[in-house]
């Protein structure tokens, strides 16, 4: 059973109200859906909250998702609750999205989920008592215990299962008032914690309360958390969505494009500046594709890789440096189309190109092997990109990134190629590829780079993939 009290819980409260005054002071903030988030490191939220709780002063923390910005628009009680807030935490990717859009900047990720061991460790140390309200029967005993084994020293004044009658209510809040906690994890989900708590705000004797969603379910063992990697890419909603498709598809897919669209029309009205927003949204959209491509052609990247394999020995991979924007070198993927020491034979090449001006293609170049010729003539050689473009130093569509012996040859208006993000695709990749001269590639990139649009790069998207299938200009 958890431990209700400790001995030395009067010292430790002694010794952090003394410090309280060191949180005394606001915590920074960021205003975003007009609504004041907490722009502050993890640790730093976690001290202020528990120093808080130490003081005695009445706090009530809530967080903002994309879901709880959606159903906030809808439900005007529920957004006032929120605006209500003493601390209002930005919970994951898509808050730091939108505020990419407007500009905006936050400090860490504070969800409920990496919060709530925060604050328990805390509270351990400085003595200072939790109560889990909400989940099914069990839940919440079993996530207190779960925290009581990683933190020994916390006291757990006592636990209750989200599932009581209406009528039940008095009696809920009267064995919170005999535990006395100093704070009170109120976990129904969205919207019903937040009116729970504005209810019974100045009945419960608990100095902070914090509504947490379904944190307890983790702890509990209820739900497996997303890996740290697929937390660290920002897509731990999709890991929840492949749990539990059924339950959460509408949530996670519709929701999070509704969301995505109300972010960028904010963003527009906030600052007024659509660069900025066409920027957050392309990163976005590059984001989500090359994300979604990877997961669909994993068998033909796979695939690809085999044969490439099998047929000389050699990696299936080529990187090779290459000019991004504003000249910044990155190492570009692609499945190698050559023989091993192509780049050594290039030189004798030269002479040889097909090509008038700065870039050197050769239709039968002798140093393409059998595979390498097939998948050029299909575009799969370009399909490792999509890591580039995850990791942002590509894009779906821009001007296609040049070699740094080749940029060293630019003059005049080819410099201006170096403007935008390199992409996968481009006008000119749709309109003949390697059949225009350098200088017509030069003026389509610079007529896309002036006048850029998620319209235009979902256009240039949808006529890339008959280009690629008609074959032209490709080798």
């Amino acid at each position: 059973m958890y431990k209700r009290f400790s001995h030395d819980g009067f010292d430790a409260l002694t010794r952090l109200t003394q410090t309280a005054a060191l949180f005394d002071t606001q915590l920074e903030t960021t205003r975003l859906f007009d609504l004041d988030l907490v722009d502050a490191p993890l640790a730093a939220a976690a001290d202020h909250i528990v120093a808080r709780a130490a003081a005695g002063r009445a706090t009530v923390v809530n967080f903002l998702n994309a879901h709880c910005v959606n159903v906030a628009r809808r439900d005007s009680a529920y957004r006032e609750r929120l605006a209500q807030s003493d601390l209002l935490l930005p919970d994951g990717s898509g808050l730091r999205i939108a505020a990419s859009m407007a500009g905006k900047q936050f400090g860490d990720n504070l969800n409920g989920t990496d919060l709530f061991p925060a604050l328990c460790e805390r509270a351990a140390k400085h003595g200072q008592s939790i109560y889990l309200l909400g989940g099914s029967p069990g839940t919440a005993e079993r996530a207190a215990l779960a925290m009581q084994r990683r933190y020994p020293g916390l006291i757990v004044a006592g636990t209750q299962h989200g599932y009581f009658a209406k009528e039940e209510q008095a009696d809920v809040v009267a064995r919170i008032n005999r535990a006395r906690p100093a704070l009170l994890f109120v976990g129904f989900g969205v919207p019903l914690q937040e009116e729970w708590i504005a209810t019974h705000r100045d009945a419960v004797d608990a100095p902070v309360m914090l509504g947490v969603g379904g944190l307890f379910d983790y702890y509990a063992g209820n739900v497996v958390r997303a890996p740290a990697l697929v937390r660290k890419v920002g897509c731990e909603w999709a890991w929840r969505l492949a749990q539990e498709p059924r339950r959460l598809a509408k949530r996670y897919l519709w929701g999070n494009f509704i969301f995505l669209a109300y972010a960028m029309i904010v963003a527009l009205a906030e600052r007024g500046a659509r660069s900025r927003v066409y920027a957050g949204a392309k990163r976005m959209l590059d984001f989500g594709i090359a994300l979604a491509a990877i997961v669909v052609l994993a068998p033909v990247l796979l695939g690809v890789a085999y044969a490439i394999r099998r047929e000389d020995g050699g990696s299936a991979l080529f990187k090779q440096r290459r000019i991004g924007a504003n000249g910044k070198p990155f190492m570009m993927m692609k499945f190698r189309s050559m023989v091993q020491d192509a780049e050594a034979r290039r030189a004798q090449l030269l002479s040889q190109s097909e090509r008038d001006g700065v870039c050197f293609k050769m239709k039968q170049d002798p140093r393409i092997t059998r595979v390498g010729a097939f998948i050029r003539k299909t575009s799969l050689d370009e399909l490792p990109q999509l890591f580039n473009v995850l990791k942002g130093e590509m894009s779906i569509v821009g001007p296609r990134p040049a070699l740094a012996d080749e940029v060293v040859t630019y003059a005049g208006r080819s410099w201006g190629r170096l403007n935008g993000k390199p992409g996968i695709t481009c006008t000119w990749q749709v309109s003949g590829r390697a059949e225009i001269p350098f200088e017509g590639q030069v003026a389509l990139d610079i007529d896309y780079l002036g006048r850029k649009s998620l319209l235009n790069d979902i256009a240039l998207m949808f006529r890339t993939v008959p280009a690629v299938l008609s074959r032209r200009g490709a080798y």
